[in-house]
């Protein structure tokens, strides 16, 4: 199950952490926690933004997943289901079959 994760990272708690000098750490720890394909870093919406592309094997790897960028970064995530292109063509092909 590939996932887009979009976190919006708290300002109190990344300016904080940018002051101290501790953010570098904290991304870097929770990016090895996550182990996303790719990472985007980036302003969106005003916020301070990570954008991730996940693989799980199974949903009931979204909590221990996403737990890091809740606790450390205080983040507001949202999770969006996606497919690389041989996932979408197996998908279409499956559909056309069917209809």
């Amino acid at each position: 199950m590939r996932l887009l994760v979009k976190a919006n990272v708290d300002t109190e708690r990344s300016n904080e952490a940018i002051r101290s000098g501790r953010m570098p750490e904290m991304i870097k720890e929770t990016l090895e926690r996550i182990k996303p394909e790719a990472a985007y870093f980036g302003p969106i919406d005003g916020h301070r933004t990570i954008v991730l592309v996940v693989d799980l094997a199974d949903s009931s790897q979204i909590p221990p997943t996403l737990d890091a960028l809740f606790t450390d970064l205080n983040a507001y995530v949202e999770v969006t289901p996606v497919m690389n292109l041989e996932e979408i063509q197996k998908g279409l092909a499956q559909a056309a079959q069917q209809g």
